[in-house]
């Protein structure tokens, strides 16, 4: 057997960190779904080093709520079903499911209350911000300055980029000058 240079005992002990550095990195994710290609393809590195997953906070009427690690471009659906899927109450029809999610956004799945009622897992309108990255139309117009039309552009808005990692973005909408962005600022969280 022919004796390895020094710089093919390097190149070879580099592979081998890397193996495990991927290898460590699958299993403290604690996500028995990916198998070993997935989590080596996409264990959340990229070529820069930093780490492409979002971190999302899902609440409301889902069986488990709580943060979850996802790999980027996940969905607001991948996200629910992170969460153990929706309860019995809630009403899936109120959430863009198909959206893309982004690093920091709460996905709030809300309930239908009696009569058919949706109830927001955040409350009243009064009681606390509204999840940018799930607002319906209805709720966004409640907003001081947002009418439906522009309520409309900011759900489309969203939906065309994938989700809103911070308020601010909204500011690239059109209609949205400074005291409505402040109006903003107080009502969403991203």
């Amino acid at each position: 057997m022919p004796e390895l240079s020094r710089a093919q005992v390097a190149v070879y002990g580099a592979i081998a960190i890397a193996l495990l550095l991927i290898g460590a990195r699958a299993i403290r994710a604690g996500d028995g779904e990916r198998s070993f290609a997935s989590a080596s393809a996409g264990a959340g590195f990229s070529l820069s080093g930093q780490s492409s997953d979002v971190v999302v906070d899902v609440a409301g009427a889902v069986s488990r709520p709580g943060v979850y690690r996802l790999p980027a471009g996940s969905r607001v659906e991948d996200a629910i079903r992170r969460a153990g899927g929706a309860g019995g109450e809630a009403e899936l029809e109120a959430i863009n499911r198909a959206a893309r999610l982004a690093d920091g956004q709460q996905v709030v799945v809300p309930a239908r209350g009696p009569g058919g009622v949706v109830v927001s897992a955040a409350g009243g309108a009064d009681e606390g911000p509204i999840s940018l990255g799930t607002a319906t139309i209805e709720q966004l117009d409640t907003i001081e300055g947002i009418g439906p039309v522009t309520a409309q552009d900011i759900v489309d808005f969203r939906d065309r980029h994938g989700g809103l990692a911070a308020v601010d973005q909204l500011d690239q909408v059109p209609g949205i000058g400074p005291a409505t962005m402040e109006s903003l600022r107080a009502r969403l969280q991203p």
